[in-house]
């Protein structure tokens, strides 16, 4: 269980936000490189079972450019936040009450800070504990800028969550517009092709209406000459030749 006590200050000094963050460090893996508190308890021990908890290769995976991981741990009224980025973990431990969004800008604010002074620097090879006197300090003026402007960040990180959610719809939109248009682009294609086959539907209609005119044409033809052909033979049969008139003898 973590347990906690204000270390150098009286009773009446720790109320209030000056007891929202109590801990916090820097490590590269699992060696805390610099931390920094006013308070005494276990939670130091806890944070660093927290830390030895956190899932395999998630420091790892997080890093490359890729986007920071997040986990958070609670116990005994207290929240333990871990941000992971490039191979270094940035944790800090605050009361269970204090809004998620100051641990986020706390933790944020760390990570950027600590990249621009060692970011591929002497921190990749430092050992435990070893830049404790030089950046411990920088910690403990992190956490009270935190503390000083909780509610501006406060509001800072909601209208950032509400532009990236915006953003978020937006692509989604587009995602959607986009698989819209191949779509409508399949439909045309499906329409040319329809036309396509129409026209060739009427060409061959043109030609079987062709074909049936010539053979209509060609039966008339043949019912014609077999009525000539029976007239001519009444003709020759009545008078007998081609000649129908009587001449005198």
């Amino acid at each position: 269980m973590a347990s906690l006590a204000p270390g150098g200050k009286g009773e009446g000094d720790g109320g209030g936000k000056a007891e929202w963050l109590i801990y916090a460090f820097v490590a590269r893996g699992t060696a805390v490189l610099a931390e920094y508190t006013e308070f005494t308890g276990n939670f130091p021990a806890i944070a660093a079972q927290c830390l030895q908890r956190l899932p395999a290769g998630s420091s790892a995976s997080a890093g490359s450019g890729g986007a920071p991981a997040r986990f958070s741990y609670a116990c005994d009224r207290h929240t333990f936040n871990f941000l992971l980025h490039r191979g270094y973990a940035y944790c800090v431990v605050a009361k269970e009450s204090v809004p998620k969004n100051v641990s986020v800008a706390f933790l944020e604010r760390l990570k950027d800070d600590f990249m621009k002074r060692y970011g591929g620097g002497k921190a990749d090879t430092a050992i435990a504990k070893s830049l404790n006197k030089e950046y411990g300090p920088i910690i403990k003026q992190h956490i009270q800028y935190v503390l000083d402007h909780s509610e501006e960040l406060d509001k800072t990180l909601k209208v950032q969550a509400q532009v990236s959610e915006v953003k978020n719809i937006m692509l989604n939109n587009i995602e959607k517009t986009l698989d819209r248009g191949e779509k409508l682009s399949e439909l045309q294609d499906k329409t040319s092709d329809l036309h396509s086959q129409a026209q060739e539907f009427k060409k061959q209609g043109v030609k079987i209406r062709r074909k049936t005119w010539l053979q209509n044409m060609k039966i008339k033809l043949v019912v014609l000459g077999i009525l000539l052909l029976l007239v001519l033979i009444v003709w020759v049969s009545v008078c007998q030749g081609f000649d129908c008139t009587k001449h005198e003898t």
